[in-house]
C-alpha cells in the first residue's frame, strides 16, 4: 500500500512549492521513501523536489501526454516508494481547456489521488470559507482531504482561521505555516532559482522541512489521504549498442526531464557529464547534449572559460553532432548581452542573443519537423505535429537570410516566430524545450544519429 495527495491551490505564488519542499523533505526523513511529480511542464520546481525526496521529481503534462502515458509514467516512477506527492501548477482548476480537461482537477481524477489545498491565508479569515465552499461545490467529486494555511499571520490569525473553516466548511486543517521571509524561495525572471544555484540549498531545504514539521501535523495529513494499491509498473524499454554523449551539467545548464535521460539511455546513450563553468576541455564522446538554464547569469564565468568555448567551436566545427535547447543555443552564439552588459560566448551560432525585459516566448508550442531536420523525433500523430514548450526572454539577432531550420512554427514563437531548430554542420539548436514522449520520440531519434556520425562508413554523409 502507498499513500499519494495532490497539493494545489486557488492560484499561482500561493506557496505550494514551499510546501511541497517541506513535505517532501520531511517525510523522508522520517525514513519514508517520497516520489515527486509536478504537473506541467517546469525543470526548476522538479530540481527542488529533487533535492527534498532524493528521488527524480517526474513531470506528468497533458500538453505532451496522453492519459495512458501519464498513467504509465505515474507507476513506473512510484516503483519502491512509500509516498507519492505531486505539486499542481496554478490554480485547482486552472488550465487551457476551457471545459477543464487539462487543469489540476482533472489529473487528480484521473489518477484517483486526493487533493491538499495550499491557501494564501495573507490578509484573509472568513474569506477563505466561502472559497472552500466554491471549490467544493463546483466539483462535487473531487476529493479534497485536508487544507494546509500558508502566510499566517501569528496564533490569533491561526485559531481565527481554523474556527471559520470548522464552522462553514467539512475540509479539516492539517497545518498553518506562518510567515517567514527567511524560508521565501527567491525567484528572477524565470521563475525560482533552481537548487544548483544556490549553495546552500540542502540547508534551506532543511530549514523549511523543520517549519512544515513543527507546523503541519504529518501523520494527520498521512491518515486524511489514505493509503492504496501501489501502481503497476511497466518494464522500461531495451537499450541499445552505447555511445557516448556529453550532458552539460553545472550552474548554468540544468534543464533536463528525467525521462528524456531515461529515454537516452535506453536508446543506446551513455550521458558523460561536463562542466561548462570549470571544464577547459571538453570529455571524449561521440555527440553532445547543451539543455536549458541560465547562461546569462553566469556569463561572466561561461565568458572568462575561453579554453572551452574555443574547444566547443571546433569540435561542433568539424562535425560533432549536438542538439543544443535555449540555453543551449545562447551558449553557442556569438555574444550575449544582458543587463546592459555584453559577453562572448562561444561563437559557433553567427548570431547574437540579446536578452529583454519581457518574454518573447512563452507557453506550449507545436512544431513541424523540415525536410531538413536531420533526425526528426518519431511521433504517435503526425497531424498534430510535435509538441514542446518555450520560455525564453532572448532573442537571436543576426542570423542570414540562408539560415537552415529543423521546425516550422505552427504554434509558439522560436527563433523568429516562424521557424525554429536552427541547422549548423551536426548542430540543431532550437528554444523549444522537446521531452521524450509518444508525441515526440526525439532521444532514440538523436541517438540514432549520433551513432550513425560515429560510425566510420557514415561520417561522409553527415559532412564528418
Amino acid at each position: 500500500m502507498i499513500t499519494r495527495f495532490y497539493l494545489a491551490a486557488a492560484h499561482k505564488s500561493s506557496g505550494k512549492t514551499t510546501a511541497a519542499i517541506g513535505l517532501c523533505a520531511a517525510f523522508a526523513q522520517q525514513g519514508l521513501s517520497v516520489q515527486p511529480y509536478k504537473k506541467g511542464p517546469d525543470y526548476i520546481d522538479p530540481l527542488w523536489l529533487t533535492r527534498a525526496s532524493g528521488r527524480p521529481c517526474q513531470n506528468l503534462d497533458f500538453n505532451t501526454q496522453s492519459r495512458a502515458e501519464i498513467e504509465t509514467l505515474w507507476a513506473r516512477a512510484a516503483d519502491g516508494a512509500d509516498m507519492l506527492v505531486i505539486e499542481g501548477n496554478k490554480g485547482l482548476f486552472d488550465g487551457i481547456a476551457l471545459d477543464g480537461s487539462d487543469s489540476n482537477a482533472a489529473l487528480a481524477h484521473s489518477l484517483k489521488v486526493p487533493v491538499v489545498l495550499v491557501l494564501d491565508a495573507k490578509g484573509v479569515s472568513r474569506g477563505l470559507a466561502p472559497l472552500v465552499l466554491g471549490y467544493r461545490h463546483f466539483d462535487p467529486d473531487l476529493p479534497i482531504a485536508g487544507i494546509i494555511l500558508n502566510r499566517v499571520g501569528g496564533a490569533r490569525h491561526e485559531a481565527k482561521l481554523r474556527a471559520v473553516l470548522a464552522a462553514y466548511t467539512d475540509v479539516p486543517v492539517v497545518g498553518a505555516l506562518l510567515e517567514d521571509r527567511a524560508l521565501r524561495l527567491t525567484e528572477r525572471h524565470l521563475g525560482l532559482i533552481p537548487a544548483g544555484e544556490i549553495g546552500e540549498a540542502e540547508r534551506h531545504i532543511a530549514a523549511i522541512a523543520r517549519h512544515v514539521r513543527d507546523h503541519v501535523d504529518l501523520a494527520a495529513l498521512q491518515a486524511l489521504t489514505g493509503e492504496a494499491p501501489a501502481p503497476i509498473a511497466r518494464p522500461p524499454r531495451a537499450s541499445a549498442t552505447r555511445v557516448r554523449i556529453g550532458i552539460a551539467e553545472d550552474a548554468a545548464f540544468s534543464f533536463y526531464y528525467p525521462g528524456d535521460r531515461e529515454a537516452l539511455a535506453e536508446a543506446g546513450a551513455e550521458l558523460v557529464p561536463f562542466d561548462t563553468l570549470k571544464d577547459t576541455r571538453l570529455p571524449a564522446v561521440d555527440g553532445l547534449f547543451l539543455g536549458g538554464g541560465f547562461p546569462e547569469t553566469q556569463a561572466r564565468a561561461l565568458a572568462q572559460n575561453a579554453a572551452l568555448r574555443a574547444a566547443l567551436r571546433a569540435a561542433l566545427t568539424a562535425g560533432l553532432p549536438a542538439y543544443a535547447e535555449c540555453g543551449g543555443l545562447m551558449y553557442l552564439a556569438r555574444r550575449l548581452t544582458w543587463d546592459g552588459v555584453t559577453y562572448p560566448m562561444t561563437g559557433f551560432i553567427p548570431a547574437d542573443v540579446i536578452l529583454h525585459e519581457t518574454p518573447v516566448g512563452h507557453g506550449y508550442m507545436v512544431l513541424k519537423a523540415t525536410r531538413a531536420h536531420p533526425w526528426p523525433p518519431a511521433g504517435d500523430s503526425e497531424a498534430r505535429g510535435l509538441p514542446a514548450h518555450e520560455f525564453h526572454y532572448s532573442e537571436l539577432v543576426g542570423l542570414g537570410p540562408d539560415a537552415r531550420f529543423a521546425y516550422e512554427v505552427v504554434r509558439g514563437h522560436g527563433i523568429d516566430g516562424r521557424h525554429d531548430g536552427l541547422l549548423i554542420a551536426n548542430c540543431l539548436a532550437s528554444y523549444a524545450h522537446l521531452r521524450d514522449v509518444a508525441g515526440c520520440r526525439w532521444a532514440a531519434s538523436f541517438v540514432a544519429f549520433v551513432r550513425a556520425c560515429a560510425q566510420g562508413p557514415a561520417r561522409a554523409a553527415y559532412g564528418l
